[in-house]
């Protein structure tokens, strides 16, 4: 049985700790309303929906769940990323990729697999075993698996407890089923480290720490993403690009 949409509201107002006050007044309308349409007491018009949704910043994914729970078409397409509509999007992930060797960059879709990478980026995936790669490998099953890149993470209590937080906070937006049962199966690989979360003295950012042989790679990162997206596959889209935190990473990474 479908949720009502006035429960789906409710649940979307909650996870943004806003009342049903603070909701009307960014909306527009009266507080009587609002409650009327999350008790159900009156159904939403299609621009309704629509309306709270943007002010409670609802994943377009979720948008058209919301407005099929209304009685309404989606209004948000979700293309293949490999079709002719989003062939401009595909250059520009690869452009974004390539312009940044010799250093590692990854694009991942909302449930971290990978789509696009650069030739960089074999760092990450010339020690996992093979298994870790059939398919559409995973960008955080690569990183925590025993079988792939744990092993030679020199600060993988960190790093872990940086992934598995960050997933949170993006389950705690989203909502998203897909990747809440990801979470609790990276949760359950085994990490003899214990999970620090604050970083070390004297740390500005998370370093991922590798060891390479007799090299100790430091690496930073940062996430790229769509701002104008109005297609769900864009949308849900983003680049991870990583940087060299020192001097021996970049001397590494440039010599590859």
């Amino acid at each position: 049985m479908s949720t009502p949409i006035g429960e789906m509201l409710r649940d979307w107002r909650g996870r943004r700790r806003l009342s049903q006050l603070d909701l009307a007044l960014s909306a527009d309308i009266s507080a009587r309303h609002l409650s009327f349409l999350e008790t159900g007491r009156s159904a939403p018009s299609r621009e309704m929906v629509l309306r709270l949704a943007e002010q409670l910043e609802v994943p377009l994914r979720e948008r058209n769940r919301l407005l099929l729970a209304a009685g309404f078409a989606p209004a948000y397409q979700e293309s293949a990323l490999d079709s002719p509509r989003l062939s401009a999007v595909q250059a520009a992930v690869r452009q974004v990729l390539t312009a940044h060797e010799p250093y590692p960059s990854v694009a991942v879709d909302r449930g971290w697999n990978l789509v696009e990478a650069n030739a960089a980026s074999s760092l990450f995936t010339d020690t996992v075993a093979p298994h870790l790669l059939q398919g559409q490998p995973n960008a955080l099953r690569l990183s925590l698996h025993p079988d792939g890149m744990a092993p030679h993470i020199a600060n993988l209590g960190q790093w872990r407890a940086h992934l598995l937080s960050r997933l949170a906070r993006e389950i705690a937006v989203s909502g998203d089923e897909e990747v809440t049962a990801l979470l609790e199966e990276l949760r359950g690989y085994p990490c003899e480290e214990p999970e620090v979360e604050v970083p070390d003295t004297g740390e500005v950012f998370v370093p991922l720490r590798i060891r390479l042989e007799d090299t100790e790679l430091s690496l930073l990162s940062t996430v790229s993403t769509f701002g104008t997206a109005l297609d769900v596959t864009v949308a849900e889209l983003s680049v991870e690009s990583f940087f060299p935190a020192d001097a021996v990473t970049a001397e590494f990474l440039r010599g590859r």
